[in-house]
């Protein structure tokens, strides 16, 4: 075997670094390419010598290979992998690789280093499969992340209806308090929006109606058209879409902070209930709250399309009430009003589990809280159509 160690590349004496840097003594001989290493080989200093060794990577016309690793003083898993780097470059060509001068423990780190590196397939990675594939996984995920959260929400619902402990395993009395705090947030701090808003809708609803009724000269249609709208559909469903972004984001953005400030946990470990603490008087409040503001936007887009049937159609307020009295029953308000807790419990369960699952970043919190508020506007709007069949199917 070829003697290598004496004298580096460069013709001079392959004296230790002083500093301890790795150091590679190369030498050539009727097709045996020796290469002594010396010095520290590790996550430091590796990168003093990677290109060196990738110069060496890429020699051809060699028949044998040999390494001498006596003088090497330490070596981690980088120095390793880069040892066994160029080993494997040289196997790939077919040259026999010799190894000689390795400590034990040298021997078993190179050794579970290549292990790991041949474990790899030699092809590389695989391409993405095709897009039939692509959209199937993504829908598989999809179904699946939807049981993950049906069964999460069933849980959080449970564990709120089945009592409002705040003591784990232990009966205790509701706290009021909390429940009135999140009211006064929840409901009455929403009342300005809702109003706006419902009013505004309730004026285009008039309008657009009274433009295409004006055709047929039935413009006291736009009565019936506004007051079955919107106390069976839009006011409900209007101020269920605004307390999910206003309330059902504020209640993830809350649990998930704590959720991320490990404040949950420390609710665990004094034997508090997290459900019952934080989850119950949300819910609760969100339960009373949603019918009261259901009310007031019913009010407020009536309204709206009181001025907007009186400018555009020319009908008093007077004639227009006395019209809503004959187009309406109390079916028509309460078909409108039973919905409303039903959202309720779907914003603030949906909003809770999302509050649950943030991790310990900001950028999880935002996903979480845009993935609450899309969730809560898609299964509300769900739920609005199922009623809509359901009240159909009964002749409600």
């Amino acid at each position: 075997m070829l003697t290598i160690g004496k004298r580096d590349a460069s013709g001079g004496p392959a004296a230790k670094e002083p500093n301890g840097h790795p150091r590679i003594a190369v030498g050539e001989e009727n097709g045996v390419l020796g290469c002594a290493f010396s010095g520290t080989w590790t996550t430091r200093t590796v990168a003093l010598v990677d290109a060196e060794m990738r110069k060496i990577e890429k020699r051809n016309n060699v028949k044998t290979l040999a390494l001498d690793l006596s003088h090497i003083e330490k070596m981690d898993t980088a120095g390793a992998w880069l040892i066994d780097r160029l080993v494997c470059a040289f196997e790939k060509k077919g040259v026999a690789v010799e190894m000689q001068g390795q400590s034990e423990i040298a021997s078993i780190l190179l050794g579970a280093v290549g292990d790991a590196v041949r474990r790899e397939p030699e092809s590389g990675r695989a391409g993405p499969p095709n897009i039939v594939l692509r959209a199937l996984e993504a829908i598989g995920r999809r179904v699946y992340e939807m049981r993950d959260d049906f069964l999460s929400s069933m849980n959080i619902l449970g564990a709120t209806i089945g009592g409002a402990q705040m003591k784990l395993g232990r009966g205790h009395a509701i706290n009021p308090a909390a429940i009135f705090n999140q009211i006064d947030r929840m409901g009455v701090g929403a009342i300005p929006v809702v109003v706006l808003m419902s009013a505004i809708v309730g004026a285009i609803v008039a309008q657009q109606g009274a433009y295409q009724l004006n055709y047929f000269g039935a413009n006291i249609f736009v009565v019936d058209l506004v007051g079955v709208l919107i106390l069976r559909e839009l006011g409900v469903l209007m101020t269920a879409i605004m307390i999910a972004g206003r309330s059902g984001s504020a209640i993830t953005a809350e649990i998930g902070s704590m959720k991320m400030r490990e404040e949950v946990d420390a609710l665990k470990v004094i034997g508090l209930n997290p459900i019952g603490v934080l989850v119950f008087p949300r819910l609760v409040a969100l339960v009373i709250a949603l019918p009261c503001l259901t009310i007031i936007a019913n009010f407020a887009a009536l309204g709206g399309g009181i001025v907007a049937a009186w400018l555009y159609s020319g009908i008093s307020p007077s004639a227009f009430i006395d019209r809503l009295r004959g187009a309406i029953d109390i079916s028509t308000i309460f078909a409108g009003l039973i919905k409303a807790p039903f959202m309720a419990m779907i914003i603030g369960t949906i909003a809770s589990v999302e509050g649950m699952k943030v991790g310990g970043s900001a950028e999880s919190l935002g996903l979480h809280v845009t993935a609450s508020v899309v969730k809560s506007i898609f299964v509300v709007i769900i739920l609005d159509g199922l009623f809509a069949i359901f009240y159909a199917s009964i002749e409600f």
